[in-house]
């Protein structure tokens, strides 16, 4: 749980530290509006997964089910700087499904964490795996680290690509393919079956 009361102590000793003045008129309020940010941004500790993921609807069908695209912003662990991008996220059911919303609620929860993309990736496929069992699930996530960009080697636009598979993604080709190609459709593009 966020502790704003300790979160403005803080602030007000990183800005002392770096030789501000915390009273002057730009900065007096600069604890408190951090406080408020960080309980915002960091909402998804509290949550649990199992919340969105519970409501599902059965099913006849296990063909893929795509989510692409979906914009989520995080905090990396090692710096406390953003990163962000796109999550990607498949699964093949397995007698249900969840609302789509759910997916990107999902992801919504893990990124608002302490987190490093690699575990945000994972983390995302096994709460697919632990509260839908379907039959197995794929996530990609590309991401632009702000560690990279403002710090360091300084390389704007590199995006770091992570993926998660789980269940029958891992030992087929076949599917991670599908997966791929299905990233790639366009409005106006047809499945051949």
């Amino acid at each position: 749980m966020v502790d704003q009361d300790k979160i403005r102590k803080a602030v007000r000793l990183l800005l002392e530290g770096m030789g501000e003045d915390t009273g002057r008129e730009g900065l007096a309020e600069t604890p408190d509006r951090i406080a408020r940010m960080y309980a915002e941004i960091f909402a998804g500790a509290e949550e649990d997964a199992a919340v969105p993921l519970s409501k599902v609807f059965t099913v006849d069908s296990s063909e893929m089910v795509l989510e692409k695209d979906i914009v989520f912003y995080s905090m990396c662990e090692h710096h406390m700087m953003p990163f962000f991008g796109k999550a990607h996220v498949a699964y093949i059911p397995d007698g249900k499904v969840v609302g789509l919303s759910k997916l990107a609620r999902t992801v919504e929860i893990y990124a608002k964490r302490l987190q490093i993309q690699e575990r945000l990736t994972g983390q995302i496929a096994d709460a697919l795996m632990e509260h839908l069992a379907p039959r197995g699930v794929m996530v990609v996530l590309e991401a632009e680290h702000m560690c990279m960009t403002m710090r360091g080697v300084k390389k704007p636009g590199s995006k770091t690509v992570s993926v998660a598979v789980r269940g029958i993604f891992e030992n087929s080709g076949e599917l991670q393919d599908r997966f791929f190609q299905m990233l790639r459709l366009e409005m106006g593009s047809r499945i051949d079956g």
